[in-house]
C-alpha cells in the first residue's frame, strides 16, 4: 500500500521529507527498509547558518549526494529495487531530452532543489505538456488570507486530491528560470537534484509516454 505523501515539521527539513516522499511514492509501505528512514534523517540537516545553529540551514548538497550513492549500494546489498543519480549543474534543466524529465517519464521521482523564501526542495512526480507536477512539503492553502501572493504568480497551480502525488503543478519555463522567485531554480552553480527510480517499476524508454505531444 502506498503512503500519503508528507510535510515538513520546521522550516528547515525539506530536504529529508522530500528524499522521503522519494521512497514514499515509490515504494509500499510494507517493503520499505527502516534504515533508509533512519539514515535519511541521520545524514540530513547538516548545515549551520549565520549564527552557527546546526540544522537551520536545512540540508547540503553534500548530503544529498552521500544519500544518492548509499541509498544506491544499500539497494545493491539488501537487494531492494532503488537507484538514484546525483545532478549537479547544467545538467538539472528540464527540456523534452534532459535527464530529469526522461526520468519523470520512466516513472522515476525527482527530489530538486529549488526556491521560495529561500533554498528549498520538492519531490518532482510527473509532467502534462509543458507543466511539471510536483510535491512541496511546505503546507499552504490557496484560500488562506495569509498566503504569500507570489504563490499565486504565473505558472503555479495549486493541485487538490492527490496526496499520494502532487499539490502544485508548475511550468516548465518557471522552474528553467536563472531567478530565484517561487519554484524558479535560480543559477546554474547552485542547482542540485537527485533522480530516485524503483527499478521494477522504472518504464524501458520505448515505453514512455511522450507527455510533449
Amino acid at each position: 500500500m502506498k503512503n500519503l505523501l508528507n510535510y515538513q515539521s520546521s522550516e528547515y527539513d525539506c530536504g529529508p521529507v522530500s528524499l522521503t516522499n522519494a521512497i514514499r511514492y515509490l515504494f509500499d509501505r510494507e517493503v520499505i527498509y527502516p534504515d533508509i528512514i533512519k539514515y535519511i534523517m541521520l545524514y540530513c540537516l547538516d548545515s549551520y547558518n549565520d549564527k552557527g545553529e546546526s540544522g537551520k540551514y536545512g540540508t547540503s548538497a553534500s548530503a544529498m549526494m552521500f544519500l544518492s550513492n548509499w541509498l544506491t549500494q544499500f539497494g545493491q546489498m539488501k537487494d531492494f529495487p532503488i537507484t538514484c543519480e546525483f545532478l549537479s549543474g547544467e545538467d538539472v534543466y528540464l527540456s523534452q531530452n534532459s535527464k530529469i524529465t526522461e526520468a519523470l517519464q520512466q516513472g522515476g521521482a525527482v527530489v530538486l532543489r529549488l526556491f521560495l523564501d529561500g533554498g528549498h526542495y520538492v519531490l518532482l512526480t510527473g509532467i502534462e505538456g509543458d507543466n511539471i507536477y510536483l510535491f512541496d512539503p511546505y503546507y499552504a492553502e490557496p484560500d488562506d488570507p495569509q498566503l504569500d501572493p507570489e504563490f499565486l504568480n504565473e505558472g503555479i497551480t495549486f493541485v487538490s486530491g492527490q496526496p499520494k502525488r502532487a499539490n502544485r503543478m508548475v511550468s516548465m519555463q518557471r522552474l528553467n528560470r536563472l531567478t530565484q522567485g517561487f519554484y524558479e531554480m535560480g543559477p546554474y552553480d547552485i542547482r542540485e537534484a537527485v533522480i530516485v527510480f524503483n527499478r521494477e517499476t522504472r518504464l524501458s524508454p520505448e515505453k514512455t509516454i511522450d507527455y510533449f505531444i
